[in-house]
């Protein structure tokens, strides 16, 4: 049985997406990484020098990240994410990196990343505690966001814990404003949604606004069910929240775990195409230093980065369930297509899907050109409308394929595809 859903939603993203945040970044999704899920809050540098969170641990991953072709790929920040700070601010009022974890400071830090030609992220929260109980920014926004800017800070994750959530979009927007008026251009990585979500719908024209991506569901484990709950979630929300993804303000499902313990290579392969569909950042978080080289060719794969980073800009959608396969597609530029076919029959051995099926197909009349990017690259030649291709899919694997139109009138069909409202949402079938 198939179910389809529409692509309605798509038609907002012929027009233009709302108005962006106003700093010329994050045109595509980010890319870097992040130690949160990886290396969480370990403090404790005596019993664990080389895992716990101090500037040691930014130099080594700035180091590898250089030498091991990650900054080649694309990957450019090197993020802090909680417990870096002192649990007091200076006489000033401003933010103090541990002295002991840091001995340095922070501008240091900025500075030897910057050497390596990458760049620098922190931390800070919203409200007026972080969510591990260091010092918050709630009354402190301008103080804060000029430090940054000081330090010589290229990005900002800002979390909203210990706030009330009343003031929550109120915060979220002085933080924005205070960081463009330091005149240092500040990526602005919000998790507004995130925590707006339990109360009401957030707003994403004004988070679109604000922010330069956002968080909107729970944090990711390194399990395949986290990874699958984002998936169910934002497939569950697509109607909501891909219209406001585009160059300058995405839709941010977490880190990609890959590298990590809890995934097969089959579900890491699931989680780099589908964060590639999402046109979701690539924010990594394992060790680098110590990663596997199926992980590394992975997340270094140049293909599946070219479709995340498409100039284009537009997050692609759930379009259709057939048989435990999930179908996701998202438009390239030059008029390609991306899909992916996740296989979520959990048991037994590889299964086949028959492409056709994809909604998207119709763009190969009268011809196209179909290229599989995984589980691996092979050149599957030119097919029609009516071609028996079949790709097989492992269990909790996913196929990536792109997807080229061979006619004159190729963007013509391009543009009908993904304006066509004659399919009406069937959610109940798909969800």
């Amino acid at each position: 049985m198939c179910s389809v859903v529409s692509l309605l939603g798509l038609v907002v993203l012929i027009g233009p997406a709302a108005e962006a945040l106003d700093n010329g970044l994050a045109l595509k999704p980010t890319m870097g990484w992040l130690h949160w899920e990886r290396f969480m809050c370990n403090i404790d540098c005596d019993k664990d020098p080389d895992n716990c969170i101090s500037e040691r641990l930014y130099m080594q991953m700035a180091d590898v990240m250089v030498k091991e072709g990650w900054k080649e790929a694309g990957y450019e920040y090197v993020c802090i994410d909680d417990c870096w700070p002192s649990h007091q601010r200076d006489a000033q009022g401003r933010l103090l990196a541990d002295p002991k974890r840091f001995p340095g400071g922070i501008k240091k830090l900025a500075d030897y990343v910057h050497s390596k030609g990458l760049k620098l992220g922190i931390y800070a929260d919203v409200g007026k505690n972080t969510c591990a109980g260091y010092p918050g920014s709630l009354g402190y926004y301008e103080t804060d966001a000029q430090t940054f800017a000081d330090w010589h800070v290229d990005l900002l994750k800002f979390d909203g814990c210990y706030m009330d959530w009343t003031m929550l979009g109120e915060g979220y927007i002085n933080m924005s404003k205070a960081l463009n008026k330091t005149g240092r251009p500040i990526l602005y990585s919000c998790e507004w949604p995130l925590y707006e979500w339990p109360i009401r719908k957030p707003n994403y024209t004004a988070i679109r606004e604000t922010c330069n991506h956002w968080r909107n569901f729970n944090d990711v484990y390194d399990s395949w069910s986290s990874v699958k709950s984002i998936l169910d979630w934002t497939a569950a929300h697509q109607d909501i929240i891909v219209p406001s993804a585009a160059p300058g303000g995405w839709n941010d499902p977490d880190m990609l775990v890959i590298g990590n313990f809890g995934l097969s290579h089959d579900q890491q392969e699931s989680q780099m195409a589908l964060w590639a569909i999402m046109a979701a950042p690539l924010l990594m978080s394992n060790d680098l230093r110590d990663i596997c080289p199926r992980s590394k060719e992975l997340l270094q794969n140049r293909r599946i980065i070219d479709i995340s980073q498409d100039p284009l800009g537009r997050q692609g959608y759930h379009t259709a369930k057939v048989d435990s396969f999930e179908v996701w597609e998202r438009p390239l530029s030059k008029n390609r297509l991306a899909i992916a076919v996740l296989n979520k029959q959990e048991i037994g051995g590889p299964r086949g899907f028959v492409v056709r099926a994809v909604p998207g197909w119709r763009i190969c009349n009268p011809q196209c050109n179909v290229t599989q990017i995984l589980p691996k690259y092979k050149e599957m030649g030119v097919q029609t409308p009516h071609s028996k291709m079949v790709i097989s899919v492992n269990p909790s694997g996913t196929a990536l394929l792109t997807v080229t139109p061979i006619s004159s009138d190729s963007k013509r069909m391009h543009e009908l595809y993904w304006q066509d409202t004659s399919v009406k949402h069937k959610h109940a079938g798909i969800l």
